[in-house]
């Protein structure tokens, strides 16, 4: 994410300047700063002095002003999860389970890039079996990207500095004991729902490398039907339990 700020800046000032030489190069624009007329002159000055004010606010805005928590609603591919993820890995409570989790986001697209390869080695795209575990394998990237949802809304309900602090303990008495307990009840929930998601994400990837196995021995193993393989029975059965449960 800092990259992408950079690349914006690197943007930003390219632009101001193609701006200013066009205005203050004398085959173009051609305004001067001096030895020409007065309003000439100020309008030139007026053209350098926006043009540093643009560029120290667009600096600031992009390099150190806070971003704004990211919205569930614009998640929409794997980099905008990649990033609401990022927005909270400066986060110290959460820091461990949000590694592990853009770790995940990385394998997850690994995976699935080496099963459609293994697939399309095994069978030709128009076969049944070919759609069966395309389609088994897009539910299942679903229900990965519904427990990332799941990691986002959780630390977008919850301010990042009640995190924080919470996780320092109560080293200042500010309310009563019973009151502590339960935020500090509520804090250990979230991150227990965190770190639950996190794991039923690693469970998912550790049942597509199962699967991925399975495909490439299929030519020596002897199933009655696709829907026999061990993987395929795991992954779904993980499914209907996630549509179960929800």
């Amino acid at each position: 994410m800092h990259r992408a700020k950079i690349g914006k800046l690197a943007i930003l000032i390219a632009l101001v300047a193609s701006l200013d030489i066009f205005l203050l190069s004398p085959g173009l624009a051609g305004l001067k700063l001096g030895g020409g007329d007065a309003l000439e002159t100020a309008i030139a000055v007026t053209v350098l002095v926006m043009s540093l004010l643009i560029l120290l606010y667009g600096s600031y805005t992009l390099l150190f002003a806070p971003a704004l928590k990211p919205s569930v609603k614009q998640l929409e591919n794997h980099e905008d999860y990649v990033q609401a993820l990022q927005h909270y890995r400066s986060v110290r409570p959460v820091r461990e389970d949000l590694s592990l989790a853009l770790e995940q986001l990385e394998r997850i697209e690994r995976k699935k890039a080496a099963l459609e390869e293994t697939l399309s080695q095994r069978f030709d795209p128009g076969e049944l079996s070919y759609r069966k575990f395309m389609g088994v394998i897009q539910e299942v990237e679903r229900l990965f990207y519904l427990n990332v949802r799941g990691i986002v809304t959780e630390l977008g309900v919850f301010d990042e500095r009640e995190f924080e602090r919470l996780a320092e303990g109560p080293a200042v008495k500010r309310y009563s004991g019973k009151l502590q307990q339960e935020k500090a009840a509520l804090f250990q929930e979230y991150l227990t729902h965190i770190s639950g998601y996190v794991g039923a994400n690693e469970e998912i990837l550790l049942k597509l490398d199962k699967l991925i196995l399975e495909l490439s021995l299929l030519g020596s193993a002897d199933y009655a039907s696709l829907e026999e393989m061990p993987g395929m029975v795991e992954i779904d059965a993980l499914i209907k339990q996630t549509k179960l449960y929800k």
